[in-house]
């Protein structure tokens, strides 16, 4: 096409492959984990989401590794959480469980699905000025873990029907919903070099921890889902109360 004697060639653009194909192993592992709910295989339903943490997490650092980073990468992956750690973790929390108080209990699951909604959007228009040592609020790959490490350990222990344990999984998932809506802050390990030189007590306790999911997966994933969810608020207490202290003028002795 020629336009002023000058010749306008149309390109049309791609997509990078490599990246995105973990992105799409992402999407399916959450798809499937609301099809194997929907057909009561809720351990499998949990791996599942366990496996889409996993491929999320590579999706990133391969194309930073392979410099194919994208616009269109950054969206698709979003999308993809949304669904791996949105849409999945409520829906089968909600079959496991939830559905047992009727109403209440899908409400439960929609306010965590919008929750996680409204932290990947915050996510995306914060990244670039976002302090990378820390995360604001609860990351939902780490609110889908709680959920599905709860569903795991719940049916390891023989709870075909989370029915029965509604006093915990109902409050269990409006709080994480609630906290990945919030402003409190998580640790990310972003600065934590793994390539380069650690501790040797931090490669102990790594170590271990990998030594621990091999041998009772369901329990200690679930914990350490926990311990991380409370890390924030905790943090966030611990912090108040120095302010507060700071702030305390300091007592006048007698004369």
């Amino acid at each position: 096409m020629t336009t002023g004697g000058n010749s306008i060639v149309k390109r049309r653009r791609g997509i990078y492959l490599l990246p995105n194909l973990f992105t799409t192993a992402a999407l399916f592992a959450g798809f499937y984990s609301i099809v194997a709910a929907m057909n009561s295989r809720f351990e499998a339903a949990a791996v599942a989401i366990f496996v889409a943490m996993i491929l999320d997490g590579m999706d990133g650092r391969i194309a930073r590794l392979t410099n194919t980073q994208s616009d269109f990468g950054v969206q698709y992956d979003s999308l993809s959480d949304m669904v791996s750690f949105g849409i999945a973790p409520a829906l089968v929390i909600y079959q496991w469980s939830l559905y047992g108080w009727g109403k209440p209990g899908w409400l439960a699951a929609f306010v965590y699905a919008a929750a996680t909604a409204l932290r990947l959007a915050r996510f995306n228009t914060q990244a670039a000025s976002a302090d990378k040592r820390f995360f604001q609020g609860l990351p939902s790959p780490a609110a889908a873990a709680l959920i599905a490490g709860m569903i795991w350990l719940g049916d390891s222990c023989g709870l075909q029907d989370g029915s029965t344990i509604l006093v915990f999984t109902f409050p269990i998932t409006v709080i994480a919903g609630l906290l990945m809506a919030s402003n409190i802050r998580y640790h990310s390990f972003k600065q934590l070099d793994l390539k380069g030189r650690v501790p040797f007590f931090t490669g102990l306790v790594i170590v271990l921890i990998f030594v621990f999911i091999a041998i009772e997966p369901s329990l200690v994933l679930f914990l350490l889902s926990l311990s991380y969810a409370t890390s924030g608020p905790v943090m966030t207490l611990v912090i108040l109360r120095k302010h507060r202290a700071a702030r305390k003028p300091p007592e006048q002795s007698g004369s």
